[in-house]
């Protein structure tokens, strides 16, 4: 059964934010560092790119492969900016071996995409630059405050602005929406 998941795309959108920007930084000693160079309105894979704001991912190990056209951060992975982190034990960054461009970037094993009060979690997260469009994978939760939705994949595509959260072999997609109002 598919449903839309206008609350989990939310936070989908929060994390490719900062993955994007990330994907391009430069590596030293185990964390990179990325101050973010482009003006503010600028869109970056369907995204407002007005942070200004650095981003700071750390990890137990950085592997840059040119042959490859890959950057690996392996280990304790966390990727900040202002008041979004994204946990995974492992994210590649592909990009284009001509215009190093971003092409695809994976966070794999227990990611965990925190901001504020919404939080995404999955084994694996992947966004596709081609398809402009991201895939959270493997038990799939969204929260945003009460409200809950699981799935075993959430796919946003990002051009269309919507989402759809599919079950896995003979389950279901399950969803809590809380009906309190916050005054």
């Amino acid at each position: 059964m598919k449903r839309r998941a206008g609350v989990g795309s939310l936070v989908i959108v929060f994390v490719l934010s900062l993955l994007l920007v990330s994907a391009e930084g430069q590596t030293k000693k185990g964390a990179a560092r990325v101050d973010e160079k482009m003006p503010k309105g600028t869109s970056g894979f369907g995204f407002s790119t007005s942070s200004r704001a650095p981003i700071d991912v750390t990890s137990d190990t950085v592997e840059a492969n040119q042959k490859q056209n890959m950057v690996m951060f392996k280990g304790n992975v966390v990727a900040k900016q202002e008041d979004i982190t994204l946990y995974a034990n492992m994210i590649v960054v592909y990009y284009n071996p001509e215009t190093k461009k971003l092409k695809e970037i994976r966070a794999v094993g227990e990611v965990r995409i925190v901001q504020l009060d919404r939080r995404a979690t999955g084994q694996k997260a992947t966004f596709e630059q081609d398809e402009n469009r991201v895939v959270l994978e493997g038990d799939a939760v969204l929260r945003e405050g009460e409200n809950v939705i699981r799935g075993e994949r959430v796919i946003y595509y990002v051009d269309e602005g919507r989402s759809v959260v599919e079950a896995g072999k003979g389950g279901r997609v399950s969803t809590t929406i809380s009906t309190t109002q916050k005054e």
